[in-house]
């Protein structure tokens, strides 16, 4: 993967770059801090109390902490950059399609951190080649704890297979849940992609990010013993 053929390394630096750029970087922070608290409001904090022993609520808390602690620092990386704090609340900009899921069970959430986490991941690999270097060190920072939500998910998801009902309820989120998760990257041909990418925010584009995105979805459930539903995915 290409590394970013320039580097802003700093705020003060950022308010020197063109005005496209800047645009393009308080995008992707916003959209960042608006989803992080999202998530954490509609996911992870309601898992606690559907968390089946103190053990998992335990660690749903440690899940929502960490989530709602992406958003405390993606806020203030926006609030450096200039973006208004009223701007950076799901009240103010609509989240991503992929938090509209009525969250109902232990199951679910367990396939959400399996499934949605894993594209976090990917969301966050692309950006920690980011040219504007505070956003690059942010992701690297968050990674370790994205992967531990999605290691999280799999341990989950395997315990509940370990018996029929359980894994006929994993089973079911996925096919309820994966359908939501497509669109996650974003639209083929985007041009808010193609201005990420134009200014090496970005490395790849959605239609590559998907494509990478299946491929490892796939790979889990297999490697689960379960299956993903076929989508028809937009061309």
């Amino acid at each position: 993967m290409a590394r970013a053929k320039f580097e802003v390394k700093s705020v003060d630096e950022l308010a020197a770059q063109p005005e496209e750029y800047r645009a393009a970087v308080r995008k992707i922070v916003l959209s960042h801090a608006v989803n992080e608290l999202h998530g954490a409001r509609v996911f992870d904090e309601p898992a606690i109390a559907l968390a089946p022993t103190p053990y998992y609520k335990w660690l749903a808390c440690r899940i929502a902490m960490e989530e709602y602690g992406h958003h405390v620092r993606f806020r203030q990386l926006g609030l450096d950059i200039g973006i208004a704090p009223e701007a950076m609340t799901p009240e103010a900009k609509r989240p991503l399609s992929i938090f509209e899921f009525p969250l109902k069970t232990w199951a679910e959430f367990c396939v959400i951190k399996l499934l949605a986490d894993l594209g976090e991941i990917l969301q966050v690999e692309d950006l920690s080649h980011c040219s504007f270097l505070p956003l690059r060190k942010l992701s690297r920072m968050t990674m370790p704890e994205e992967r531990f939500h999605a290691e999280f998910g799999r341990e989950a998801c395997a315990e509940l297979c370990e018996t029929p009902a359980g894994r006929q309820a994993v089973q079911a989120a996925i096919d309820a849940y994966f359908p939501y998760l497509p669109a996650f990257f974003g639209k083929p041909r985007s041009k808010n992609n193609e201005l990420f990418r134009k200014w090496a925010i970005k490395l790849r584009s959605n239609e590559e990010m998907r494509a990478d995105y299946l491929r490892r979805a796939q790979a889990l459930a297999t490697g689960l013993g379960l299956k993903l539903p076929a989508l028809a995915l937009e061309a």
